[in-house]
C-alpha cells in the first residue's frame, strides 16, 4: 500500500512540473566578456528575471573597463555564446555605470532567453558593434564550461 502511495506521489509530482506556463520566475546570469576585438579588462555581469507570465525580463547590469561610456545597449539573440544575434530588445538610456529596466518580450522571446539564447551587448564610440556581452544563463557561474571548446 505505502509503495502505491509513493508511486502515485511521483506520477503526480512529475505531472505537476511538467506543466507549460505556469507562473514562474526564472533568475538568469552572466558575467561581461569583450567581444569583437576588443581588450580592455572588462569586469562587472548582468543578472535577469524573467517572468514566464507576464513574459518580461528584469535585468540589472554593471559594466566597469570599457573604453568609453556606452553609446547603445540591447538585448540579443537567438544566439548561442560567441555567436552574434539580431536586436531582440533595445535597452534605453540614459546609459550609466549600472543600470535596471524591464523589457516586453514576445512568448517566442521569452523561449529563446530560456534556452539561454539571449545576450546583453553593450556598445561603445570606439566599438559600435558591441565592445562587451554577457550572455544570460541560469547558472550562477561565471566559469567557462567543458562546452566552450
Amino acid at each position: 500500500m505505502r509503495k502505491n502511495f509513493l508511486t502515485a506521489a511521483l506520477a503526480l509530482g512529475l505531472s505537476v512540473t511538467a506543466l507549460p506556463a505556469s507562473a514562474e520566475t526564472i533568475h538568469l546570469f552572466g558575467p561581461f566578456k569583450t567581444e569583437h576585438g576588443a581588450t580592455s579588462p572588462i569586469k562587472g555581469s548582468a543578472s535577469a528575471m524573467l517572468d514566464t507570465t507576464k513574459n518580461t525580463l528584469t535585468y540589472r547590469f554593471e559594466d566597469n573597463g570599457l573604453t568609453g561610456p556606452v553609446t547603445a545597449a540591447h538585448l540579443h539573440g537567438p544566439a548561442a555564446d560567441g555567436e552574434d544575434a539580431g536586436v531582440l530588445a533595445p535597452i534605453n538610456g540614459p546609459y550609466q555605470t549600472r543600470m535596471t529596466g524591464t523589457l516586453n518580450l514576445s512568448a517566442d522571446q521569452v523561449k529563446d532567453v530560456l534556452a539561454g539564447k539571449s545576450y546583453i551587448n553593450l556598445h561603445t564610440e570606439k566599438f559600435p558593434d558591441g565592445e562587451a556581452r554577457a550572455q544570460l544563463t541560469t547558472e550562477l557561474t561565471g566559469h567557462k564550461h567543458h562546452m566552450d571548446h
